[in-house]
């Protein structure tokens, strides 16, 4: 049974076959176990899943089911009727065509010029008069509720040494405030300005789903309200054996997978039911960023805005390279569509392909934040156009014949995954706007060096301290600062706020 603990009584619900209801209608809803956690006796697999298994050629699955003990047996059975194998027989099908694919994005890249439906940073007071325009029209658009926000925080921390979701990860430079906290206290103030709650939808990842629901409820959501914040799980692909459409098994009792990419955002909001939530709540415009970045502007009025003047159906922030070599996807414009090119994919010889005016091509560095107008999605997801997958060659951990672990030492296994950034070309206008690199893109990613926790707290100490500075305060050198969004979500806000002439000696935070 699934219930809202904010209701009297429990709605009754229709429960699976392992007596476990899949509820994912929001951080209300709870699961409830039922029968399966207290079977004792061996489960039975439903004729329907053998007759599958059978077509589709993967009895190997079950191949061990008489030495998994119940609970395991569940565990499986779960597993393997989530399986999509009518996907799995067109994504091997897709392998085998892709040995004689067309054209690679190396070979793209040789026609590839700078973004053409761009916007570039003010340079002129009539390009600023524009950017004021700009926020005026995406502020309006907020206080219309128009707009939601999702994140994306299916990542682990493990790139940092951290093995909690990468969200749960403290960056504060005085405060050691979580990547989730000051992100959510962004959302928290957008909405007290515009005077209406911002949804915010928050995609997670099998690994990263209960840590990150237990953490927001232990922190009370950062103070948005529960109905406000919707959780949804990103699903999960079997691993392929390379050399034939064999599923592989990790353990006798569970089917090696991994993540399905950004991209399966799509079919993960459908499946759960986010389409009709912002529907039904009048949500038009969606607000997409990753929670590796904690300076991103949140809903930003001046992105929002172009994206609405324009009629984007899909708009993306971009910030300047800082040399051809940097590992950062571009966007790029190649017969009139609007792309992005992988570092990975991009030769060298091109990255540093120069345009007339001895500015680089590949400048536009992609910032993984967007702005998608809810239709463009329904589009994508209603059969008119769709993403493409990706494949992968990888070492997968697997079992062999008898059950015995196999830790390949050369890839052996075929992955797949979408990327949210292949709808680009499929939109019927892609808006590229640029923005400040130094305020807007300090990802975490790495545990040293560039992109890393310290790179990251640098820059939102700077940020902070060139607010202050230009308030009329002052912070003396090495003296870390931090602005919580709550106490200003931009330097104007600052500015009124803050008394000149005061003097930062010690690590401050405005809160």
């Amino acid at each position: 049974m699934c219930y809202n603990p904010g209701e009297i009584e429990p709605r009754a619900v229709q429960v699976d076959t392992l007596g476990m209801e899949a509820c994912t209608v929001g951080p209300n809803w709870k699961y409830v176990p039922a029968f399966r956690d207290c079977l004792e006796s061996s489960v039975p697999i439903p004729t329907s899943t053998l007759d599958a298994l059978k077509k589709y050629g993967q009895t190997h699955l079950v191949q061990f089911w008489e030495e998994l003990n119940p609970k395991q047996q569940a565990q499986l059975l779960e597993q393997i009727e989530q399986v999509d194998f009518p996907l799995m027989e067109r994504l091997a099908k897709l392998r085998s065509e892709q040995k004689t694919a067309a054209e690679s994005p190396a070979e793209m890249s040789v026609r590839a010029q700078s973004p053409e439906q761009l916007i570039r940073l003010p340079k002129t007071q009539r390009d600023r008069d524009q950017q004021f325009i700009a926020a005026e029209a995406g502020e309006e658009l907020l206080r219309a509720g128009k707009v939601g926000a999702i994140l994306v925080a299916g990542g682990q921390g493990s790139r940092l040494g951290f093995n909690d979701p990468k969200g749960m990860f403290p960056i504060g430079p005085v405060t050691n405030r979580t990547l989730f906290q000051i992100l959510c206290e962004q959302v928290l103030a957008r909405s007290k300005r515009v005077g209406i709650p911002i949804c915010y939808f928050i995609m997670t990842s099998e690994a990263t789903h209960k840590p990150t629901v237990a953490f927001f409820e232990e922190h009370r959501y950062f103070g948005l309200s529960e109905d406000q914040v919707f959780f949804f799980q990103q699903a999960s692909l079997p691993a392929m054996e390379d050399s034939s459409s064999r599923l592989l098994l990790e353990r006798k009792d569970r089917i090696a997978t991994s993540p399905d990419g950004h991209g399966g955002m799509l079919r993960a909001l459908q499946r759960h039911g986010m389409l009709d939530v912002m529907r039904d709540r009048g949500i038009e415009h969606l607000y997409y960023h990753q929670v590796d970045n904690p300076t991103a502007i949140v809903c930003d009025p001046v992105l929002l805005g172009h994206h609405l003047q324009s009629g984007s159906e899909l708009t993306t922030k971009v910030v300047a390279k800082v040399s051809p070599e940097e590992k950062m996807g571009v966007l790029v414009t190649v017969d009139g569509q609007t792309q992005i090119i992988e570092y990975s994919d991009l030769p060298i010889e091109q990255s540093k392909r120069l345009q007339a005016d001895g500015t680089m091509v590949f400048w536009a560095g992609n910032t993984a934040i967007h702005v998608f107008q809810r239709t463009f999605i329904e589009r994508l997801l209603g059969g008119e156009l769709s993403l493409p997958f990706h494949i992968a060659h990888k070492k997968v951990p697997t079992i062999d014949a008898k059950g015995e672990p196999v830790n390949p030492t050369q890839p052996n296994a075929n992955k797949f995954e979408q990327f949210i950034f292949d709808a680009l070309p499929q939109a019927k206008l892609a808006l590229v706007v640029e923005g400040k690199r130094e305020r807007e893109f300090n990802p975490v990613k790495n545990a040293e060096g560039s992109d890393s926790p310290a790179t990251c707290r640098a820059a939102l100490t700077a940020i902070a301290r060139d607010w202050i500075e230009s308030a009329g305060g002052t912070v003396e050198k090495n003296v870390p600062v931090e602005v919580s969004p709550l106490f200003a979500l931009d330097r104007e806000e600052l500015h009124v706020k803050l008394e000149p002439g005061q003097v930062f000696k010690k690590p401050t935070v405005l809160a």
